[in-house]
């Protein structure tokens, strides 16, 4: 049986991921420096729920991170076909009337799929964040979908 302290600290631990938005990184400091570490070795259940929001901030870190790869291919891939050598080497003024956006649909759907994919990703995160709180303050063992095991 679950006490109320071992719930509360498990909802504190998922909603501290929400300083993120304030720190840099304070999805990952917050949660496992103040809380996970100090009570992990007390409870099996802040434990469980410390290690699942860590492998959850790690994934979203790693799917964000490959979206936002993609993002800079097309942008590179976008000037590439649209400024010319010669442009470049000789330093000459180019317009943005040149750009020809028909020829580079392709790299545009491209670039704005993983922008939507990367806004979907950061809300899907927000509101797993507060179920997650939500169902471990109730005493749930809660496990977030679209996860990698990072951490056993």
């Amino acid at each position: 049986m679950k006490t109320n302290s071992e719930k509360n600290t498990a909802a504190s631990i998922h909603l501290s991921a929400f300083t993120q938005y304030f720190f840099p990184f304070g999805n990952f400091i917050f949660p496992i420096i103040i809380m996970w570490a100090s009570k992990k070795k007390e409870s099996e259940f802040v434990d469980y729920n410390g290690k699942n929001l860590l492998n959850f901030q790690l994934s979203v870190l790693l799917y964000s991170l490959v979206l936002l790869a993609v993002m800079v291919v097309v942008v590179l891939g976008f000037v590439f076909n649209n400024i010319p050598l010669e442009v470049v080497m000789r330093q000459d003024v180019f317009s943005v009337s040149n750009l020809d956006l028909s020829q580079n649909i392709t790299w545009i759907t491209i670039g704005l799929v993983a922008v939507l994919l990367l806004a979907c990703l950061k809300i899907l995160e927000f509101f797993l964040l507060l179920y997650a709180a939500v169902k471990t303050s109730d005493g749930v063992r809660f496990k977030y979908p679209i996860t990698v095991a990072f951490i056993k």
